[in-house]
């Protein structure tokens, strides 16, 4: 299936200012998400002046099959010099709210988590006006390690569940749904300040039922935030799109959601998991935590 519908039309980027965001990238040697997982949004965002940051990559220890990101099984030591290139990234960007992700790294005893935490840090010293989310791999289920970033304090921990737990096996081969949900769960236990986010990507061959299901799964670990997007095949050795899911439908999961509780939920065909993150600044003024 390679004919996208008209919805997945995406408007030509305004690439002096893609052009600008670039720049700094490769001034600070930065990877993002935006350009190793061929976003499609990234001509919006990089528009805006945003961009999702891809720190100790950009080669993953995993392989999913959706993914467009590198493979590489021994990747290369953590950089030390990546934080304060982060944070200055931040600062040039002028950035009200700025996402960090990685790559998995289950070749580190923690994960990663500790670069995490240096680049949080290296921020707020630097751009502490800035508001931070955190997307994160599962850690191979490390708690410590899980605890290790919270206690840094970011604004937003998400972790993403991608899709539904038939299809796991296929498609998130050495990922695990329970522990995913386990992860959520605690993170609420650990810092209940700090909101909950999780993702999923649709059109691999999930039914209705079974994304209600997950997602009133999530609402069950008091996940606070939900985005949903259609997935796209990156390219032939990529899994395959199963079916273009309308926006209409999109409308409807949103609703549901929201009336099971989801503090917000972001449902559209070209959703991602960081997609108008900056959100999240109005939803911390509706239902502040402390």
């Amino acid at each position: 299936m390679t004919v996208k519908p008209e919805w997945l039309r995406v408007k030509a980027p305004q690439w002096e200012r893609v052009g600008s965001v670039k720049e700094i990238l490769r001034d600070l040697s930065l990877n993002t998400v935006c350009e190793e997982a061929s976003c499609p949004n990234i001509g919006e965002c990089f528009n805006a002046g945003t961009a999702t940051f891809l720190i100790m990559g950009p080669a993953c220890t995993r392989a999913c099959p959706y993914c467009d990101i590198d493979f590489e099984k021994k990747p290369k030591p953590l950089d030390a010099s990546e934080p304060d290139r982060l944070a200055q990234a931040v600062q040039r960007l002028k950035l009200n709210h700025v996402v960090i992700t990685s790559v998995n790294r289950d070749d580190l005893p923690d994960g990663g988590a500790s670069q995490f935490v240096r680049c949080i840090e290296a921020i707020r010293a630097i751009s502490p006006q800035t508001t931070i989310e955190v997307l994160i791999p599962d850690l191979c289920g490390n708690w410590q390690a899980l605890e290790t970033i919270l206690l840094a304090a970011p604004e937003v921990l998400n972790h993403n569940t991608e899709t539904v737990p038939r299809l796991y096996r296929r498609t998130r081969p050495q990922g695990d749904y329970d522990r995913t949900l386990e992860l959520i769960r605690r993170s609420r236990t650990i810092a209940p300040g700090v909101y909950t986010k999780s993702g999923l990507m649709v059109g691999l061959g999930e039914t209705d039922e079974e994304i209600r299901q997950v997602m009133i799964d999530l609402r069950s670990v008091d996940c606070d935030i939900l985005t949903l997007g259609q997935y796209l095949q990156p390219s032939q050795k990529h899994l395959q799109v199963q079916s273009f899911v309308t926006p209409e439908q999109f409308d409807t999961w949103r609703i549901f959601g929201e009336s099971i509780g989801f503090l917000q939920v972001v449902s559209s065909p070209l959703t991602r998991s960081s997609y108008h993150a900056e959100k999240v600044r109005e939803l911390m003024q509706r239902y502040p935590r402390k």
